[in-house]
């Protein structure tokens, strides 16, 4: 680290010493860390109305999982990237592997698409019609073999599916349809694999949603099996929604499978994870961090319209690196005592006493530790990368 650095983390260390923080044990975890990035958020992405090239954006998997393993060379903690098919479908998937492999990242976590093909206006494995469910149960299938030939050990599903009117399907059988196709691609995963769940409030469809809250996933997964868990995306709910409240239920259940986190303002899940909302991230993180939350896998899911792509991802995941450290420090034996004693302000002041730790030292030397840059955007704005992948990219404007 620069002197500049190592000075704020001497000092920074010291204060936590004071205030009885085990410093050695927070740096530990925060270098066990992981957070798998989206192959699709480092393309070209944007809104219904419109789509804004970027220079030297990737043309393929290839090209985005060197994205990745930029992102991972200056943060030290995305060791894996997720798939999307079939945005990301290759002609070898054996080589798609090795060059992750080569990189120093392995794929993550594969991705059906089930929302995309003409064929699913009235749904995919929800629809009326059987053909269209089995399609979407092929595709499923096909997302499940993927995974056992990449090393793959998540196939994460999100469904479009619901109505727009009422009247328009039944409701019940469409559920019936539901767990009848996510059964047969579960039945088809190894003993390795798990299957998230993930659920979304409402969009595109409008008058229901056929997995709309962590209630309808949650009931799925059981219906499926143990390997089955629930992944929640923070732009999926509805205004005010308590996540945190939502995350402690899950894990206390034993079914708290995954997160896509992301930020939002209005009604979905577009925007930096942390940018809008960083104080609702750390009480996540407050309620991970208190938990054994060992087996739950996180990643982001966000769409970069205007912004530049690694730049945002970079960001991002400090913005995580922060969240968890805050999390870290807060004082659980005081904390508890001031609960059982009734004091709301005491336990509410331990928590946010935490919150206002400046712990960017911290998260630099954890980062230093781990090879990578202390400083993550600074060094990847000076590294040449981004001017490099644009002159030799044919996607490049």
């Amino acid at each position: 680290m620069e002197r500049r650095d190592a000075d704020a983390y001497e000092f920074l260390a010291a204060a936590l010493s004071d205030r009885g923080v085990d410093v050695a044990v927070v740096e530990a975890r925060l270098r066990d860390q992981a957070i798998e990035t989206p192959s699709w958020g480092y393309g070209d992405s944007g809104t219904r109305f419109a789509v804004f090239p970027q220079a030297g954006r990737p043309g393929d998997a290839f090209e985005r999982i060197e994205d990745a393993a930029e992102v991972q060379r200056h943060t030290g903690v995305c060791p894996s990237v997720a798939v999307h098919i079939p945005w990301d479908r290759v002609d070898d998937w054996d080589a798609l592997r090795d060059r992750a492999a080569t990189l120093g990242l392995r794929i993550g976590s594969i991705h059906p698409n089930l929302f995309q093909d003409a064929d699913y206006r009235l749904g995919s494995v929800c629809n009326p019609d059987r053909a269209v469910r089995r399609k979407a149960t092929e595709h499923l299938l096909e997302c499940v073999d993927v995974a056992g030939r990449t090393g793959a050990d998540i196939v994460s599903v999100w469904l479009a599916d619901g109505t727009n009117y009422p009247g328009q399907d039944d409701l019940a059988a469409r559920r019936a349809r539901l767990v009848e196709c996510l059964a047969e691609a579960y039945g088809a995963m190894s003993g390795g694999m798990r299957m998230l769940v993930e659920y979304k409030l409402y969009e595109p469809a409008f008058y229901h949603t056929d997995i709309a809250d962590w209630g309808d996933a949650l009931l799925v997964c059981r219906r499926l099996g143990d390997r089955a868990q629930v992944l929640v995306d923070l732009g999926h709910h509805a205004h005010g929604t308590n996540i945190e409240r939502i995350v402690s239920t899950l894990l206390d259940e034993g079914c708290l499978g995954g997160f896509h986190f992301n930020d939002r303002k209005y009604g979905d899940d577009d925007l930096i994870t942390g940018s809008v909302n960083p104080l609702q991230l750390f009480l996540i993180h407050v309620e991970l961090a208190g938990a054994a939350a060992d087996d739950v896998a996180y990643a982001i899911d966000q769409s970069h319209n205007v912004e530049d792509k690694i730049a945002a991802m970079i960001v991002s995941v400090t913005n995580l690196q922060e969240a968890y450290a805050k999390a870290l420090l807060v004082d659980r034996a005081a904390l508890a005592e001031a609960q059982a004693a009734g004091d709301v302000v005491g336990a509410h002041e331990l928590v946010m006493e935490a919150y206002r730790t400046d712990v960017r030292p911290l998260c630099a030397k954890v980062r230093s530790d781990l090879e990578a840059s202390p400083r993550p955007l600074e060094a990847h704005r000076t590294s040449g990368y981004s001017e490099r992948a644009a002159a030799r990219r044919r996607g490049a404007p």
